[in-house]
């Protein structure tokens, strides 16, 4: 820790143990980022990423990475929600996330929501680079304010490779500075939570999902490549989880059909 901030790295690998489980050579967490191996399920190895301190704090400058190795079966959450919060070193904090997924391998990235508290500012920027033949399941989740509150600075990117082509490369700015409108009817129409959920199967490649609404305020859409991707608002984390669970159910436990649209 320094007068700007924290700066940590948390790292995993995971790989096969050549005995149709998957291990985990490295797991190495770091200042507020904490890694705990959990109970695995099948070939799949679970890790939670819990937070040892407070934050990310204006300053601090964190990051995870993940590698999963051909044919090994990875699954990360975290214990809590996150909060962005203002810290005493002030400005900008950043929180980076790296992941990586080899041929036949699969990661499952399903972190808590990142609450946006009043008065922080956070820049998170996901990069993700999959092989061919590899399967992903990625939710990101984001509340802006806790109840009553209104929202930091909030500015997200997300890009995804596979193969070497772009999946996805997008961005959004939210909160105090953000660019205007981003609080109106064509961007978030007043809701305080908004989400995505990015599925990536080799089978999506020959039957792509259908394009769809998922109600008034989400949609399906598949993307060119072996992908489908769901965005979503709402007014609140729980129902936005509520719809990123049915939309996760169907596409990954049910085969690809998109949910039926909420009531």
């Amino acid at each position: 820790m320094t007068t700007r901030g924290v700066r940590a790295t948390a790292r995993i690998e995971a790989r096969s143990d050549g005995r149709g489980g998957t291990a985990l050579p490295v797991l190495d967490g770091a200042g507020p980022l904490a890694l705990r191996r959990t109970r695995s399920g099948g070939t799949e190895a679970r890790v939670t990423l819990v937070g040892a301190m407070s934050g990310p704090l204006g300053g601090d400058r964190l990051a995870v990475e993940a590698r999963v190795g051909r044919d090994a079966h990875l699954r990360v959450g975290s214990a809590a929600a996150t909060i962005a919060l203002p810290g005493q070193a002030g400005g900008e904090a950043r929180y980076d996330v790296r992941l990586d997924v080899a041929e036949g391998g699969e990661l499952h990235w399903l972190p808590e929501q990142l609450i946006s508290a009043g008065g922080s500012e956070l820049a998170v920027a996901t990069r993700v680079d999959l092989r061919p033949g590899a399967r992903l399941v990625l939710r990101e989740e984001q509340v802006l304010g806790r109840a009553g509150e209104e929202p930091g600075r909030l500015t997200s990117r997300m890009t995804v490779r596979y193969d070497g082509r772009t999946l996805l490369d997008q961005e959004v700015a939210c909160g105090p500075g953000a660019p205007g409108g981003w609080d109106g009817p064509a961007v978030l129409a007043g809701r305080r939570a908004l989400g995505q959920l990015l599925v990536v199967r080799p089978e999506f490649e020959r039957e792509p999902p259908t394009a769809r609404p998922l109600g008034e305020y989400a949609a399906l859409s598949p993307l060119a490549g072996p992908a489908a991707l769901v965005t979503a608002l709402a007014p609140d984390a729980l129902l936005l989880r509520r719809v990123m669970d049915d939309a996760l159910d169907r596409l990954v436990r049910r085969g690809h059909e998109a949910p039926s649209p909420a009531a």
